[in-house]
């Protein structure tokens, strides 16, 4: 059999297959498929909180938005992206972290910037992350220490979520969060836990996607419920 490899994905089994007129067995399908969808989320990253970010410089508001879920947001990506560095997963397993994480830091510089005046707080604890997450990200600390983080990288991405989907009852109104960003957000949470599962990632990984399946989906939930009718014209962002 002629092997077919790209990108550690390979087809040669499945193409084998299907010149032979079989339809390719579990085993050989399943694993091209997770990495085909692996692949897909780490594309799509690239661009997931594009149209939050332009919602508000469109609107130059935040309003509706916790800062709060934001910055820990930034910090649940920096410790996830660490620990899948540290573990050596395949690319296709974290990928979409570190453009996440991008994302992620210029989505809270952006609403910093709409929300003058900042405190001291706030530029205090951008100061602590800017000097800690180097280290963190080179795997610098204790393995252990290493571990720990990790454990408590799923209840930062709960506690992220959480200020944000109370706001948002509070207030009867999901503000400026983008639709789009949103159900991005769930989709990738769901077929992350798939790939997940195929990787053979650790169980922490897939519980990891399992908590953001709950709390983005609840998020989504709340967009639907809460939006107003569009007007004539526009388009939901």
């Amino acid at each position: 059999m002629v092997q077919m490899e790209f990108l550690g994905m390979d087809f040669s089994c499945v193409f084998g297959a299907l010149s032979d007129g079989k339809f390719p067995e579990k085993d050989c399908l399943l694993p091209l498929i997770s990495k085909l969808l692996g692949y897909a989320i780490v594309a799509a990253s690239t661009t997931v909180k594009v149209p939050q970010i332009m919602k508000i410089l469109q609107h130059k508001s935040v309003r509706g938005l916790s800062v709060m879920a934001f910055e820990l947001e930034v910090v649940g990506y920096t410790i996830a992206l660490a620990y899948c560095l540290h573990k050596g997963l395949p690319f296709s397993a974290y990928g979409e972290l570190a453009f996440l994480l991008i994302q992620a830091i210029v989505l809270v510089a952006t609403i910093y910037y709409f929300s003058q005046p900042v405190g001291t707080s706030t530029w205090i604890r951008a100061l602590l992350y800017c000097g800690i997450a180097p280290t963190i990200l080179a795997g610098k600390i204790d393995p252990l220490l290493f571990e720990a983080l990790y454990a408590s990288q799923h209840a930062i991405f709960f506690f992220a979520r959480v200020p944000q989907i109370w706001e948002n009852l509070k207030n009867k109104s999901t503000g400026e969060l983008s639709f789009i960003t949103s159900f991005m957000n769930s989709l990738g949470s769901l077929v992350r836990v798939f790939t997940s599962l195929q990787e053979k990632a650790p169980t922490s990984v897939v519980m990891g996607s399992v908590i953001g399946i709950v709390t983005n989906g609840a998020i989504l939930t709340q967009i639907i419920m809460y939006q107003k009718p569009a007007k004539k014209g526009k388009k939901a962002d």
